[in-house]
This record gives C-alpha cells, structure tokens and sequence, in this order.
C-alpha cells in the first residue's frame, strides 16, 4: 500500500465518492474547510502546524487573496485542458504520495523546509522537477533557495521541464524525463522525488511511463497501480504517443493519430527491450 503524506493536502469530494465503491481499502478522515472527507488507501497523513480550526494559519489577508485567486485560476485551466475533476490547494502546502520503496510523487517543494521534511522523514536523495520558470513564478516560489538546499543535504536536484496542460508537451518530454528518474532510481542511493506544480498531471505520467517502460507492467495496469494511490489524471494517450516515438522508427509508419486508442497501451518483449535502450541512452542530454 502507498503512504500519503500531506503538507498540506488536495481534494475533490467527486473523488471520495468513487473511491467509497472500493470498501477492502483502509480509510482516515481528513478536514478540509470543516467538510469531512473519506480519504482510502492511505496509509500515513502528516501534517505542517495547523490552526485550532484545522486549516494551515495564514497570517495576511492580501497573502489569502492572491493565494486564492492564483488557485482558482490555476484548477480553472487544469479542469478544461484536463478534463478531470482534481484541484490543487497550494495554501495546505507540499503533498505527495509514496508510489514503490523508490519513487515518490507529489507537488511542488514550497521552502527549503520541504526539502528537509522529505530528507528526513522519505530518504530523498534525488528530486526531479518538471515545472517550466513560469510555473515557479506565478506560484512566488524561491526555486533558488531550494536548489541550495538541497545541494546542502546532497540531494540531486534535476530538471526536465514540460508545458503544463499540454500533452504534446508531455509526450515529448516523457523520455528524458523518465531516463533522468530510471537514472536516479538505478543509483540506489535513496528515493526519487517527481513533481510538477500540483502532483496530478505531469510527475504521475512520468511515473507511469516508467513503471510501463522498465517493468512487466502494460500501461493500464501502471495507470491503476499509481492513481489507485494518488488520485489523479496524466494523460495516458501522451504516454501512448512517447511509446510509440520510442518503439518505432520506420519513416513510412503510420502516424500515431490514425492508430486505436488501445495502440501501445502495451507492448513486445523486444519493443520494451528497445524502448529501455532508447531512454538509457538520452541520459546527460
């Protein structure tokens, strides 16, 4: 079972209520703006100091404005491009899940304090961050402070940057992103931090595509694995579409828009074994 531990936390109660169908998961409560929701399959919540009403303190009222204006607009875009129902709270701080005894996926580090609650409490020793500039802007991030931090507590930071909302985007960036987080994980050194702004579009799709790439795992069964653990929705057919580029390389293919939308949800032996080739050598590029 994966471990959710929330600086914070993300909810959506249409969520809950798909997930009350799964009645074998354990369950804990957690509060939201005084609304009780059943959150399963997790197994450890922690928490930043929280006010007597269960909300994280924030101590200016322009700070909340701006925070909840950013949001707004920011879950806005991400139902429309996404189409799914998830929303990121920026205001609850840092969450992510434990996917495997290696991977880690979440939302963006907020201060150096983050780092050093994932050091200590997670084992991270690599963090791969896959937010463009203007992500960590429009979120007022210090990005500076948390590299020095982490070069502080030798933890590699990496970056492989994908549009937000763009599945072309993602697509495109799916194989070095996944042979920076291969890398990592075949290091040994600790665990791998993946995350984008909210944990719910890019970092899970390229946990997926390398569960699918670099396991016996086809893609909808690493879909499951991960979004069973982490509700959320990456887009599966730009995973489809990194694994097509990656298997393939006749000139004279079909184009991927033709193909069925089953098309690379799995794949050969011998396409797996290349696809594996293929991303281990994009490393250092």
């Amino acid at each position: 079972m994966g471990s959710v531990s929330n600086i914070g936390f993300f909810s959506s109660p249409s969520i809950f209520s798909k997930q009350r169908k799964h009645k074998s998961l354990c369950s804990f409560m957690i509060y939201h703006n005084n609304v009780n929701y059943k959150v399963r399959n997790m197994s450890r919540i922690c928490c930043n100091k929280l006010s007597e009403s269960g909300i994280e303190e924030i101590h200016t009222t322009k700070r909340v404005s701006k925070s909840k204006d950013s949001v707004e607009e920011y879950n806005t875009a991400m139902k429309r491009m996404m189409r799914n129902p998830y929303e990121y709270h920026h205001d609850l701080g840092m969450n992510y899940t434990v996917i495997t005894e290696y991977l880690i996926v979440g939302s963006q580090p907020q201060k150096p304090e983050d780092i050093d609650h994932l050091k200590k409490e997670e084992g991270v020793a690599y963090i791969l961050n896959l937010q463009q500039d203007k992500d960590v802007e429009y979120w007022g991030i210090d990005l500076q402070s948390i590299i020095k931090r982490c070069r502080e507590l030798d933890i590699r930071h990496m970056r492989r940057p994908a549009v937000d909302f763009d599945p072309n985007s993602l697509q495109s960036a799916l194989p070095k992103a996944v042979s920076s987080l291969e890398w990592a994980i075949s290091e040994g050194k600790g665990k791998v931090y993946v995350h984008c702004t909210a944990g719910l579009g890019r970092a899970p799709a390229v946990a997926i595509a390398y569960l699918f790439w670099f396991s016996e795992m086809n893609l909808n069964a690493a879909y499951d694995m991960l979004t069973l653990k982490r509700p959320c929705g990456p887009n599966k057919k730009a995973i489809r579409g990194a694994t097509y580029d990656l298997a393939k390389n006749d000139p004279w293919k079909e184009p991927f828009e033709s193909l069925p939308d089953h098309a690379f949800g799995d794949i050969a032996d011998w396409e797996r074994n290349l696809i594996q080739n293929r991303v281990r050598a994009l490393r250092g590029t």
